[in-house]
């Protein structure tokens, strides 16, 4: 039997709340239980001139958000994944849908002031991918599944030592998505269960706060790959300046490349890096709202854009 093709559009909605790095989520009306997902729609080619600016009209409708900075990021189509819901209307049921992710910058999470859209923080839904002040609680858990589920299995074992930092193996904040989905092919994340039409396990409450809140559809998968786009750009392109105000105290960058990158940043070797790269400037006057010793304000030098090749920015992580 044949099934039509229908194409959605998700966007990855990123800005800093209060400290944390942060998505954009909703609750759809297909939406079963208290899951949120991502900002999603149909693309309809008799109405929609192109990809990006059907986008932007879901993410306003659905959240009164107007996107900035917007990439795309990747297409999603597994057959046997739960498929990215979406309202599509009178369409065909058994339509397979194709979805097109996006990844959007935002330099404040703006209050959307609009029912069953809020700003959720990472942690909340990958609480693993946080090592900001040391090893996360959740990986205790998590290793202790991860190990029953290898069976002993040396190559299972293996990905997991190296994925999840098992045994004094080096962390790798880029590999946000193969995380996720090793956590899914061990039936860990709720999404396994769901989508090979199982009952959920029984866990213990401690691995079920530390696999993180699960999504509508495929979207924690999007988010996964996201993060880790994102996490890998901070390093060659400077996509972080899309998340600062106009004005701003290195203090306040270095913490936004921390809440993205999931790790601690040494702040001198940081600030040299800045001071090598030339992209930023000082502005000649303080910020007297920082709760201590007044700091300098700084500006992204957006100018140099297109006038040179521009690198991302050095990574150097506190070593305890």
């Amino acid at each position: 039997m044949n099934s039509s093709l229908v194409i959605g559009l998700s966007a990855v909605v990123v800005a800093i709340k209060d400290g944390e790095a942060a998505a954009l989520t909703v609750r759809h009306k297909a939406a079963s239980g208290n899951l949120t997902g991502l900002p999603f729609g149909p693309f309809d080619p008799d109405g929609h001139r192109t990809f990006e600016l059907a986008l932007r009209a879901f993410v306003t409708e659905q959240t009164r958000f107007d996107l900035g900075y917007v990439e795309q990021l990747y297409t999603f189509g597994d057959k046997g994944r739960d498929a990215p819901l979406a309202d599509l209307g009178d369409g065909d049921a058994a339509a397979r849908v194709i979805s097109i992710g996006y990844l959007a910058l935002a330099p404040a999470a703006v209050d959307t002031h609009f029912a069953g859209s809020t700003w959720r923080p990472w942690s909340q839904i990958f609480p693993w991918e946080d090592w900001r002040i040391g090893r996360p609680p959740a990986l205790a858990p998590i290793e202790t599944a991860l190990r029953a589920w290898s069976g002993g299995d040396a190559q299972r074992l293996a990905r997991a030592r190296l994925l999840f930092a098992l045994d004094d193996a080096p962390w790798n904040e880029e590999r946000v998505i193969e995380r996720y989905e090793l956590l899914y092919e061990a039936g860990l994340v709720q999404e396994a269960a769901r989508d090979r039409g199982e009952t959920a396990p029984s866990r213990s409450d401690q691995l079920i706060a530390a696999v993180g809140e699960a999504m509508i559809s495929d979207h924690r998968r999007i988010l996964a790959t996201a993060l880790g786009r994102l996490r890998g750009k901070l390093k060659y392109r400077p996509v972080v300046f899309e998340l600062m105000p106009d004005a701003f105290t290195l203090s306040a960058l270095q913490r936004t490349v921390e809440a993205i990158a999931g790790v601690p940043l040494h702040k001198q070797n940081f600030r040299r890096a800045l001071e090598r790269a030339e992209l930023v400037e000082g502005l000649g006057h303080l910020d007297a709202e920082t709760g201590g010793r007044p700091a300098e304000l700084f500006r992204f030098r957006r100018e140099i854009l297109g006038a040179r090749p521009v690198s991302g920015l050095s990574l150097p992580l506190l070593r305890e």
